[in-house]
């Protein structure tokens, strides 16, 4: 049974000086100050550091294959539209292994909310380079440096037609508790790019490093400009990230476009349908 009072669980055992440690408070207290109730949210984990918040945040949960939280999260969404659906993810399982899925998802304005730990490294395979880092990265998989340009999850979030872009710093703990709660008050595609320090394996993009190049979206922002939200993800190649929300749009969300969805009651609600039973059984 589900503590429907907290969404603490397990204590964590992340590397000391972890950004992953800021996400959880963050993640944990934006649910809270938002009145969620940990036995009505959806929430599926990819593999990887970040995926091992499953162990650490409670909530209707699912440990999923690697690369394919998104698509997890987005049955559990058709399944039962009511609820709360989170995705929590590295960037090797969101932009990597699950780039299809997160370019697909983008562009049906699925109601979820990808909440992607940005490292630039694979931290629990000791390291790896992942698509967000640096061309000319080296790792223990690319020690001569890497050969391709960085992926830019904003850029390719706001071309693909997600609703909600928005980036955080894991070293400015209210910084991600707002951001997180306006992720998740939104109605339709919702990505969270928290850049996150991994102290262990990237020795380049550290904490001293983002307090350099990270800024503050300022308070006159247009955030419905698409084409201003687009220069502000083109930034990154600048080594400047912008804080804050870059894209936000109201359009109708997957679910609610269904027929098979008109008069909004839950599939998980339904009568299922037995017709096809005895055939089913003979497979069985």
């Amino acid at each position: 049974m589900i503590d429907s009072l907290s969404f603490d669980a397990y204590t964590p055992t992340w590397c000391p000086g972890c950004g992953d440690w800021s996400i959880r408070i963050g993640i944990k207290t934006a649910l809270t100050q938002l009145g969620y109730d940990p036995s009505k949210v959806f929430i599926t984990f990819d593999i990887g550091c970040s995926g091992n918040m499953n162990d650490f945040l409670s909530g209707y949960a699912m440990h999923t294959l690697h690369g394919r939280a998104v698509p997890s999260a987005i049955g559990m969404k058709i399944g039962n539209h009511n609820v709360k659906t989170i995705v929590i993810g590295g960037d090797g399982g969101i932009y990597g292994e699950g780039g299809n899925h997160f370019l697909h998802a983008c562009r049906g304005n699925h109601d979820v909310t990808v909440i992607v730990h940005d490292n630039m490294v694979y931290g629990l395979t000791t390291g790896q380079v992942a698509p967000t880092a640096k061309k000319g990265y080296k790792s223990k998989s690319t020690p001569l440096g890497i050969i391709e340009v960085p992926l830019n999850p904003l850029a390719l979030a706001v071309s693909q037609g997600a609703t909600f872009v928005a980036q955080a710093f894991a070293g400015d703990l209210n910084n991600v508790i707002d951001t997180v709660k306006k992720g998740l008050q939104h109605r339709g595609f919702s990505l969270i790019n928290l850049l996150q320090p991994c102290v262990t394996f990237n020795k380049i993009n550290t904490y001293q490093y983002y307090l350099k190049h990270v800024y503050k979206l300022p308070g006159e922002y247009d955030k419905s400009n698409l084409k201003e939200a687009m220069n502000k993800a083109l930034e990154v190649n600048e080594e400047k990230f912008p804080l804050g929300v870059l894209y936000q749009a109201e359009k109708p969300t997957f679910h609610e476009q269904l027929p098979q969805l008109v008069g909004n009651m839950p599939l998980v609600d339904r009568t299922r349908y037995t017709a096809f039973d005895p055939l089913i059984n003979e497979f069985i």
